[in-house]
């Protein structure tokens, strides 16, 4: 039974070896670009699972803490190639070992936290170049369509407006210098010359001015208005991170059906709901731009600069993530907390 036993083990570790130089086959081909995606992907949601175990430190957490750091170094080798369209492509992820190294030195402070956002930002960011890459066609498609957008506007009958307000000044410099016409320059008085005669004359001259004045205000003012005044644009259908909001639906009317979600139970949902409300009201308050394209990233990085408000979003948009794209189930604390934070951001100044 010994020497079988022995045998097998012998055996199992031929077969381990034998894997291990098939990956490192596999890899020194290349791997493709979807592949590297993926793997992008996976990454978030490992860095995700970190900042899961940092806030909650404990043994079992240290564990999956562990697992995760672990999983990121495989899931992205510090040198690796990619294959695209037949070329070889040598990709440097030496930067997340070296974040990596910097958040296990970390472990214990509040730094740890910040290299983990900076991390899956990073990632993030990535991500979406990599879709870019993938989606080439679809870049040429608005390039072309911004190219045809400036031609259109280089055309004459796009030039009206401008063309209107420099022969509008010059209108009006010639008028000046014809009103400044009608008033005689000065002269040495001559004797017997009748001063009344010349006072009555000036007074005309002013008059005549005035009417003509006059009549001008009311001749081209109203149509000056009339071009100038616009009608109110009618709100439109939106589209926040994939869901179509109508075009009277309001942050209010998202924040109640998130409430409702909750209390059925489906927390991960009402997060979601709650998180697009918040974006619906930083929108209305002129705080941000809402657009389909926009991811909430995006929507991060607009606030960047407003202090306080960016630090209460940041920790809105990575609950967000966490529980919608990393599929982690929250639980009520999770919920409240999230609600608690919504309701701060709001109170918090946006300058």
């Amino acid at each position: 039974m010994i020497p079988n036993r022995k045998l097998n083990h012998r055996i199992a570790g031929i077969g381990f070896a034998l894997c291990v130089i098939l990956m490192c086959l596999a890899s020194a081909s290349g791997a493709t670009l979807t592949e590297y995606r993926r793997r992008i992907s996976d990454g978030v949601v490992a860095v995700q699972q970190l900042q899961l175990a940092h806030a909650n430190a404990n043994s079992l957490r240290e564990q999956s803490r562990q697992t995760a750091v672990a999983r990121l170094r495989t899931l992205l080798p510090a040198k690796e190639t990619v294959l695209l369209e037949g070329q070889t492509i040598a990709v440097d992820n030496s930067w997340l070992h070296e974040a990596l190294d910097e958040y296990e030195k970390s472990l214990g402070s509040h730094g740890g936290n910040e290299v983990l956002a900076h991390i899956g930002e990073r990632l993030l960011a990535l991500g979406q170049r990599l879709d870019e890459i993938q989606n080439g066609s679809k870049a040429v498609s608005k390039d072309e369509d911004k190219g045809r957008l400036a031609e259109i506007l280089r055309r004459p009958e796009y030039q009206k407006q401008a063309a209107e307000g420099s022969a509008i000044g010059r209108l009006w410099d010639r008028f000046m210098r014809w009103l400044a016409s009608l008033f005689p320059k000065p002269k040495p008085i001559q004797p017997g010359s009748s001063r009344l005669i010349s006072g009555i004359a000036q007074i005309v001259v002013i008059l005549v001015a005035l009417a003509l004045i006059g009549f001008l205000i009311w001749k081209f003012v109203p149509r000056y208005l009339r071009n100038r005044t616009k009608k109110k644009p009618k709100r439109e259908a939106r589209i926040v991170l994939g869901e179509r909001l109508e075009p009277d639906q309001t942050a209010a009317d998202l924040l109640a059906q998130a409430e409702a979600l909750a209390h059925s139970g489906d927390l991960r949902a009402a997060i979601r709901k709650a998180y697009i409300a918040f974006l619906c009201e930083l929108g209305d308050r002129k705080i941000i731009s809402l657009a389909q394209h926009k991811t909430n990233r995006d929507y991060l990085s607009a606030v960047r600069e407003k202090g306080s408000l960016y630090s209460t979003m940041r920790g809105l948009t990575n609950s967000f993530e966490v529980h919608w794209y990393g599929f982690v189930p929250p639980g009520e604390n999770d919920w409240n907390d999230f609600r608690q934070r919504y309701q701060q951001a709001l109170r918090t100044p946006s300058g």
